[in-house]
């Protein structure tokens, strides 16, 4: 059973569509994996090339196999605009350990809408024997009074 924190260190992004037309957007990236989900902060005014030089830190267990990157514009009147989003399939990084910050396409309606750079450590959760007794013994028939 694979566990552990998965750290993602969030650089930047270039050549990104800029989705304001009177003035230079303001993006941050939604990160995603499984059911969890953090926000950015917002690059506010950088525009196509925002820089955000922030890290996560999420819980990994099985079944977890890719990290959804979605980058939104800060809209202070209506609605964020979606920018585009980047699926990094996390399985390289458990089988490394860590992958170098690398350059990962973002696509907006299946096209090529520019690139945001992130890197990835894994770091694995011993898994105990104590802990597995543990969770065998949490309300299983072990404890039942019949």
């Amino acid at each position: 059973m694979v566990r552990g924190k998965l750290v993602v260190q969030l650089v930047g992004a270039k050549g990104l569509e800029n989705t304001d037309f009177l003035n230079d957007m303001d993006p941050y990236v939604i990160l995603t994996c499984r059911s969890q989900e953090k926000k950015s902060t917002v690059a506010s005014g950088k525009g196509c090339e925002p820089e955000w030089n922030e890290t996560f830190v999420f819980s990994i267990s099985e079944g977890a196999e890719e990290l959804f990157l979605k980058i939104m514009d800060s809209d202070s009147i209506g609605e964020d605009d979606f920018v585009g989003e980047a699926k990094i399939p996390i399985e390289p990084v458990l089988s490394e350990g860590s992958i170098e910050i690398t350059c990962y396409n973002v696509v907006k309606d299946e096209e090529y809408c520019g690139e945001i750079k992130v890197g990835l450590t894994f770091t694995p959760e011993e898994y105990s024997e104590r802990e597995h007794e543990e969770e065998e013994n949490l309300g299983g028939w072990k404890e039942s009074s019949y």
